[in-house]
């Protein structure tokens, strides 16, 4: 097979989460561990910081592995899902792994795929750890799929373990409460492992207490390691004064990761790297400064509050529970334009009414949805948006809904796509 060929197999032979659903998710690491084991455990052959939470993964994992970079690290990143390219999962100092490598690495593997009928998300990541070990990389930043206890990521033994935030997202796969969503997190957390914690919620700070005693974890909260003292966004990048509380000395940091919501992530980020020196090997400061600064021209990191177009302005994030449109509503207070056109889709496990209430009541709405077997059809979604009489469109896919977008809009005026991983491939590579 060749390339086109090989991930057409990934994407119609294996259960899919993204295309099906909750009947993707195996809710055991049985799969995993096999596949690893068929390829020589690569899991046990590389050192890995393992992250988990609701939102705020990605941002954090390639925050944490374009410093790394900066600091003269091979680094590996595993992220999900991908955009445009299956290989962006994969890559290692913002490379690409390459077409080669998932065609032969997928033949390699299908006597076992025939025998244990593993998820493509097993798949991806047995073949990540794989490409790691086999590249010889420093260290592996793994960002989880969904959950922690039960993600198919859950088999490494990382340096450390991040938890970004916890709100409600999947509820039907890892509980109706915050407290049963952070226990499902919460196990990332690994036997004398330090975990920091990027959000500290008291509601939930027990569960989390409670599980790094239970594994006599060293346990950090971000906020009581460092303070936002001040930020501004400017030119394109956003600055912070973080405060370090047990030395009270200021330091400044400035990232290309360009929304406010990027805040809390850099301050997990920041503590995460703080708790690194202190358990391991010192990385200096101004190689996190550095990291920081280069975010996505280090990694290729996109989707996050991410301008693709200007007169009028366009911009696309992957924003799409409860907690994500909250970020991207404080996002838009501080944006100048005349009029907010605005493009979302949504699958069908959302709760959708909870986000619309959020949304604002004077912008048109351009009503999509994405190629799966998922989502929730536009229709649907007028349906909901006309019961709040917010003005709407609907649109078979994502392309047409920008063109419209883009018809309609003045040269003042701000397009913002958001609602789905699902729906960027179209809209970016239109």
């Amino acid at each position: 097979m060749d390339y086109a060929q090989t991930v057409e197999f990934l994407y119609t032979q294996l259960p899919m989460f993204s295309k099906i659903g909750q009947a993707a998710f195996k809710k055991d690491l049985t799969n995993t561990i096999k596949l690893c084991a068929f390829l020589g455990n690569p899991q046990e052959q590389i050192k890995t910081i393992h992250i988990a939470g609701t939102n705020g993964k990605g941002s954090t994992a390639h925050a944490l592995a374009s410093i790394f970079q900066s600091a003269g690290y091979k680094t590996g990143l595993y992220t999900s899902p991908h955009i445009v390219d299956f290989r962006e999962r994969i890559k290692i100092n913002g490379q690409l792994c390459s077409e080669q490598f998932v065609i032969e690495t997928i033949d390699l593997l299908k006597p076992i795929i025939a025998e244990i009928q593993p998820s493509f998300f097993e798949i991806t990541v047995a073949m990540a750890f794989y490409y790691f070990a086999k590249q010889k990389v420093d260290i592996a930043i793994i960002e989880t799929g969904l959950g922690g206890r039960l993600d198919s990521t859950n088999i490494i033994q990382p340096l450390l373990s991040i938890i970004t935030n916890i709100s409600y997202d999947h509820q039907s796969i890892l509980g109706n409460t915050l407290a049963e969503i952070t226990n499902e997190k919460a196990g990332i957390i690994k036997c004398k492992t330090p975990a920091i914690i990027g959000r500290n919620q008291p509601e939930i700070r027990n569960v989390f207490e409670a599980k790094a005693k239970n594994e006599n974890a060293p346990l950090f909260f971000a906020d009581e390691l460092i303070q936002v003292d001040n930020y501004t966004l400017k030119d394109g990048l956003l600055n912070i004064d973080f405060v370090l509380r047990n030395t009270k000395e200021k330091e400044m940091i400035c990232t290309d990761l360009n929304a406010v919501y990027q805040i809390e992530n850099m301050k997990t980020v920041f503590a995460a790297m703080l708790v690194y020196n202190q358990f391991y090997e010192a990385i200096p400061m101004s190689k996190i400064k550095a990291g920081l600064l280069n975010v996505q021209q280090q990694t290729n990191f996109g989707g996050r509050w991410q301008v693709i177009s200007t007169e009028p302005k366009i911009v696309v994030d992957v924003g799409h529970n409860e907690d994500g449109i909250v970020k991207i509503i404080e996002q838009l207070k501080l944006e100048k334009y005349e009029h907010l056109h605005l493009i979302y889709s949504a699958v069908k496990d959302k709760d959708v009414d909870k986000i619309i209430r959020l949304l604002p009541a004077n912008a048109t709405y351009y009503l999509t949805e994405a190629k799966l077997e998922r989502k929730m059809p536009f229709e649907i979604l007028q349906d909901k948006f006309n019961a709040y009489n917010l003005s709407n469109y609907g649109f078979e896919n994502a392309t047409l809904a920008l063109q419209a977008a883009k018809k309609n809009a003045n040269k003042l005026d701000l397009i913002l796509v958001v609602g789905s991983f699902f729906i960027l491939e179209d809209i970016l590579q239109y």
